[in-house]
């Protein structure tokens, strides 16, 4: 029986490793696979061309991504066309948006079907390689394969690779709002990143129920579906913000997004390179495209609204399983009635009693606290003990997957050794605490989580297992870990996807499931007579992971440190600073701040928006610089009513990037930036940001404002160059290769301030 522990416990082992294998197809080298099928490699010959060059919006490299993409559009056959304009969409981040469209004509009058990517990379030094040229190339690769069919689709298939998606979906509300191509769409299949590696998750966007968008995905059969109604039931309380968001909102058209978010630390840096891109990854996008485009191109697309929701998730060997959300209550209900049944069963055969049943709550809720703080305060305590981490804004570090194991190992741990502290009680006794808890969570889940309604799942089997265990004094070892299967396959993703997806504060996440996830396997770990072993096997584990993490913390070439270094020049006062965000600063920007530098009060310098409210950390006063401030000239002043109406148009008299515009405190009746005209939703809802216009060839900016004829108007003007390391007006060095520009904020910029007062 010893042996038979042993040989099941491996199979536990491996059954872990396939719940992470198996949800990835494997990359092997196919540039020379048969054209009708879609290639890794030769997909990742577009990231290769596109990703060159950072190339957002107003940069250079932006022009070389647009014609490279219409280019191979053409190369395939396709009547290419692009379509322009200003937009602001939602967020109040006006661009010059160009798309590119190309149109495969179907056979039949109803839907078509919309491949969807983005070409712009995020300013100003991303590559863009996994955000977003991993899905425009999967959408190059797989019209070309499909059309290598030679087979007319009955759906129209229209492919739009939107610009301006990272300044705020602006191209995407470009398409939707102005296009008469969007008026034909049924479904949108969007290809994205928010890493550079990891599975392909997919989410669903949809403003009515699921049901009929999971049973067509389903009938699709894609290979490799990572997807749960958990991770559907959260984003829809999000503020979510992919392209697809506003087809969704804006034109009420469903769709699917499919995002790799694995090596987060890549996202929006100039590590997110054609070198760095998983094949992997790529491949799996690849899985998703192929499939999903012969199926949809076929079905009617006009009847895929819904009423109702389904509960779905993936399990290796079965793909995606999924039933409606009215079978919630009854599945809870029969758990419920097994679990008072088997009690009953337990104390008539007499392998339950009170005291050892109660006794049974004391390891669980000791476990649960002890690895529940330590995944709350881990986040803090790794930032303190490394200080350069809290310059890694993205919140996951280049050795964050070793942390993950760090903390799954310490929370098995403890575990094992609580729970070897009560090994005088049976494991029947110590198996109704945790079922018992179970049951909460799923009852607490259906009414406010329903999507995670699908953890009943594992519970029948550990039910299964508490069965045998009742009835049997040595149950077979292997007949308990098929058991508990399900909820190795459904939990242990968890484990790591909450704090890659959102960061190690939320390493809690992580211990928590690990210590849930124990608690399902109980039926066999409770069998299992030295469990302080396993305790002590556990602690060593946690400490090799956690020698090598200290290994890996430092910063080199490949682990490069976030830096930043802003000049910024108050044209009103004729002052300048330098400035950064950088909590430890190095010997590149600290020749500029470091021996002069101090700490900003509290609203002393305004830094413009970014996705953390990064403030400046430090500031050091800097020498004056002939750097020319933005002409802004008064077209018209007039009174309308009671409303007093200005007219300004702001030209830059320098090579600029951005241009932010903020108000004081004040209501504006209306307001339209370049013909552009804010939503009155925004201007209700602002602060005191009006503004942000991403410039493209030194555009100017014409404001039309009206407000109340009583009230004065103050503007203030951020006017942004990112050429601070090329401004011949400074000496400021390339940065060392073992750092990076800092993401999420102004960097590497010339910043010119001024205020123009209307009284």
């Amino acid at each position: 029986m010893k042996f038979s522990k042993t040989i099941a416990f491996l199979l536990l082992i491996f059954a872990v490793y396939w719940s992470y294998k198996a949800l990835m197809p494997t990359y092997h080298s196919d540039q020379d696979s048969a054209l009708q099928s879609f290639s890794t490699d030769r997909a990742l010959v577009h990231v290769e061309n596109i990703a060159k060059e950072p190339h957002a919006v107003g940069f250079p490299g932006h022009a070389n991504a647009r014609g490279y993409v219409i280019s191979e559009l053409k190369k395939l056959g396709l009547e290419t066309t692009t379509q322009e304009g200003y937009t602001a969409g939602d967020w109040a981040n006006l661009s010059k948006a160009t798309n590119i469209l190309a149109k495969i004509e179907g056979s039949s009058e109803g839907k078509a079907l919309l491949l969807l990517s983005h070409y712009d990379s995020n300013p100003h030094s991303s590559f863009g390689a996994s955000d977003a040229g991993s899905g425009v190339a999967t959408i190059l690769e797989g019209i070309r394969a499909f059309l290598a069919e030679n087979k007319t689709p009955k759906n129209d298939i229209i492919i739009l690779i939107t610009d301006a998606e990272e300044l705020g979906l602006n191209g995407a509300d470009l398409f939707v709002n102005n296009h008469p191509w969007a008026k034909e769409v049924g479904l949108v299949l969007n290809f994205e990143a928010r890493g550079s590696g990891g599975p392909s998750y997919m989410l669903i966007e949809t403003n009515r129920g699921n049901g009929t968008l999971i049973e067509e995905f389903t009938k699709a059969n894609p290979k490799y579906p990572v997807a749960n109604s958990l991770a559907y039931s959260i984003y829809k309380m999000l503020p979510n913000d992919t392209d697809l968001t506003v087809f969704r909102e804006d034109g009420d058209i469903e769709g699917f997004n499919f995002a790799f978010i694995d090596d987060h630390f890549d996202y929006h840096t100039a590590l997110d390179t054609y070198k760095r891109l998983d094949k992997t990854s790529l491949a799996h996008q690849g899985s998703y495209l192929m499939p999903l485009l012969n199926h949809f191109s076929e079905v009617d697309l006009n009847n895929l609204k819904s009423q109702d929701d389904f509960i779905y998730f993936n399990l290796p060997f079965f793909n995606l399983v999924s039933y409606p959300f009215e079978w919630i209550w009854p599945m809870f209900g029969i758990a419920v009635i097994a679990f008072v049944l088997l009690l009953i069963t337990g104390f008539k055969k007499q392998r339950l009693n009170l005291k050892d049943l109660f006794g049974g709550f004391i390891p669980l809720l000791v476990t649960l606290v002890i690895n529940g703080s330590l995944g709350y305060f881990s986040w803090s305590a790794l930032k303190w003990w490394y200080p350069d981490y809290n310059d890694m804004l993205h919140g996951f570090t280049y050795n964050g997957h070793t942390y993950i194991l760090v903390y799954a190992f310490l929370s098995l741990a403890v575990c094992f050794w609580v729970y070897h502290r009560f090994r005088k009680i049976s494991t029947p006794n110590l198996l109704a605490a945790p079922i018992l808890l179970w049951l909460i969570v799923c009852g607490m889940v259906a009414i406010y989580l329903k999507g995670a309604s699908f953890f009943i799942i594992p519970l029948f089997g550990m039910l299964a297992a508490f069965m045998v265990t009742i009835n049997q004094e040595e149950p077979n070892p292997f007949l308990l870990v098929f058991l508990v299967l399900p909820a190795v396959f459904i939990h242990s993703p968890f484990i790591k996807m909450f704090p890659v997806g959102l960061g190690l504060k939320m390493m809690v996440a992580a211990t928590i499931f690990t210590t849930l996830l124990f608690f399902l396997v109980l039926p066999f770990f409770g069998q299992l007579k030295n469990k302080d072993r396993f305790a002590y096997l556990s602690v060593f584990l946690f400490a090799v992971f956690s020698i090598s993490a200290h290994i890996k913390s430092d910063f080199n070439e490949k682990r490069p440190k976030p830096s930043s270094l802003l000049y910024v020049h108050n044209a009103d006062k004729d002052s300048a600073i330098w400035a950064t965000y950088d909590y430890r600063l190095i010997d590149w920007n600290g020749q500029f701040i470091g021996g002069k530098k101090r700490i900003p009060k509290a609203g002393e310098y305004k830094t413009l928006p970014s996705k953390y409210r990064s403030e400046f950390t430090y500031v050091a006063d800097a020498p004056k610089k002939a750097i020319a401030a933005p002409w802004i000239d008064t077209l018209k002043d007039t009174i309308i009513g009671n409303d007093r109406v200005l007219e300004l148009c702001v030209t830059p008299k320098r090579h600029v990037n951005r241009l932010d515009i903020y108000t004081n405190p004040i209501k504006l009746s209306s307001a339209k930036v370049n013909n552009f005209q804010l939503s009155d939703y925004f201007l209700e809802n602002r602060k005191n940001r009006l503004i942000t216009h991403y410039i493209t060839d030194n555009d100017y900016t014409e404001l039309v404002l009206s407000f109340p004829k009583d009230l004065v108007l103050e503007l203030t003007f951020y006017e942004a160059s990112n050429d601070l390391l090329t401004n011949t007006a400074f000496t400021v060095p390339e940065r060392p290769k073992n750092s990076i520009p800092m993401p999420f904020v102004l960097n590497d910029a010339i910043l010119v301030t001024k205020t123009i007062k209307f009284e």
